[in-house]
C-alpha cells in the first residue's frame, strides 16, 4: 500500500523502548512482529533525549531482533518538549491559516516561536458559527534533531514526527471506531508520565502530558524503606504481580494512588472547565503503572466515570509466530507504537 515508504513504529520510554511493524490495507491491519527492550540508563529524561548514542544502538537491535527491512520510522514525542494546545479563533480562509496560526502559537505556546517546530489540526465538531477549534502542535527544534539524530544513527529514516497522545487516539480509534456522540477519556500510565487525551466522536479534543507515572511508586517505596531503587522497583512489582511483601508496601502504593488519582482528576476538572460543553462519559485505560493493585478502582470512584482497558490488538490480526499469551502480555505497553506504525508517510 506505500510502496518503498512503509513504516515502523517505534515508541521511545524513559523505561521501554518499543517498535511495530504493521502491515495496513483496506481490509484492516495485522501485527507483523514486536520488539522492546529497556532504555538505557540515563538516556531519556522528562520525554528529552539526554544521551542519543545508547538509544540508538538499542533501536539498532531491535530492528534486527524484529526482522525489519523497513527504513522509515514513525516516532512519538512526549513531555515537556511538546504542547498541545487547544484554541478558537474566527474563521478565516485557508490561505491565511499558517499566518494567523504562527500568531496564534505565539500567544499560547511558552516557547521562542523562532525555535519551534509548528503544526495544527481543525477539529471538525458540528456548530460552532463563526469560529472554529484549532489543536496547535509547538515542538522545540532542540529536540526536533534529537529525535531525528536518533533515527539517523540507527540507519534509519525519519518519515513521521507526531506526539504520543496522537498515537493513543489512533490505536484506540482503529480498535473501537468513532463513538458517536460521547466523550471518551484515554490514559496510558508509563513511567514517567501519564498521557491523557480526550475524544469527541473521533476528534482529539484535548491532549497534556501529566508527569505522574510508575517511577513515582518506586521512587515513594526507596525513601520511605530505605531501600535501593532496584530493591524497590522488585518490591513494586511483586505487589502488583500479587506476590507476597511488605504491608508497608502496600500502604505506600495507596497513598500514590491517592496523589495519581488527585492528578488525573484535576486534568479532567482542566478539560471540562476549558471546553465548555463537553463532559467525559467513560474512559479507557493502558500503560504498566495501571496495574498498581486499586488504581483504577479508585479512579473510577473519584471521577465517577466507568474504566475499560484497552485492547491494541482487538481489531489487528496478529502473525502466525504471535501467540495469544504474548500479546497479552504486551497488550498494556503496545497502545502507543501500534498508533504510531499505522501511520503513513506524508498523511
Amino acid at each position: 500500500m506505500f510502496g518503498g515508504k512503509k513504516i515502523v513504529g517505534l515508541d521511545i520510554g524513559s523505561s521501554t523502548i518499543k517498535m511495530a511493524e504493521l502491515s495496513v490495507q483496506r481490509g484492516g491491519a495485522q501485527l507483523l512482529s514486536f520488539g522492546f527492550m529497556p532504555t538505557p540508563a540515563g538516556a531519556v529524561g522528562s520525554g528529552d533525549i539526554v544521551n542519543s548514542g545508547p538509544i540508538s544502538e538499542s533501536v539498532r537491535t531491535l530492528v534486527q531482533q524484529i526482522k525489519s527491512s523497513r527504513k522509515m520510522v514513525s516516532i512519538g514525542m512526549w513531555g515537556t518538549s511538546v504542547i498541545v494546545k487547544k484554541v478558537t479563533m474566527p474563521k478565516i480562509e485557508k490561505k491565511l491559516m499558517d499566518q494567523q496560526i504562527r500568531w496564534e502559537a505565539e500567544q499560547y505556546i511558552p516557547f521562542d516561536p523562532s525555535e519551534i517546530s509548528l503544526s495544527y489540526h481543525i477539529i471538525n465538531l458540528p456548530g460552532g458559527g463563526d469560529t472554529m477549534e484549532v489543536l496547535l502542535v509547538a515542538a522545540q527544534n532542540a529536540m526536533v534533531r534529537q529525535f531525528t539524530q536518533v533515527v539517523e544513527d540507527a540507519q534509519l529514516k525519519l518519515g513521521v514526527l507526531d506526539v504520543n497522545g496522537f498515537a493513543l487516539a489512533n490505536t484506540f480509534e482503529t480498535n473501537y471506531g468513532k463513538i458517536a456522540g460521547q466523550t471518551i477519556g484515554l490514559l496510558n500510565f508509563g513511567a514517567s508520565v501519564t498521557n491523557c487525551v480526550v475524544v469527541h466522536t473521533g476528534e482529539v479534543i484535548f491532549s497534556r502530558d501529566i508527569p505522574f507515572g510508575g517511577l513515582n511508586y518506586t521512587l515513594e517505596i526507596h525513601r520511605e524503606m530505605g531501600i535501593t531503587i532496584p530493591e524497590a522497583e522488585a518490591l513494586k512489582l511483586s505487589a502488583v504481580t500479587g506476590n507476597e511483601v511488605p504491608e508497608q508496601v502496600h500502604s505506600i502504593l495507596s497513598a500514590v494512588n491517592s496523589m495519581m488519582v488527585d492528578e488525573v482528576r484535576n486534568s479532567f476538572d482542566f478539560f471540562t472547565a476549558s471546553t465548555a460543553g463537553y463532559a467525559i462519559t467513560q474512559c479507557f485505560f493502558t500503560g504498566g503503572a495501571a496495574g498498581s493493585p486499586n488504581l483504577i478502582s479508585q479512579l473510577s470512584q473519584a471521577t465517577g466515570v466507568q474504566f475499560n482497558q484497552i485492547n491494541p490488538f482487538q481489531r489487528i490480526k496478529p502473525s502466525r509466530g504471535l501467540s495469544p499469551a504474548y500479546l497479552q502480555q504486551i497488550a498494556p505497553y503496545a497502545s502507543v507504537v501500534m498508533g504510531l506504525a499505522m501511520r503513513k508517510v506524508n498523511d
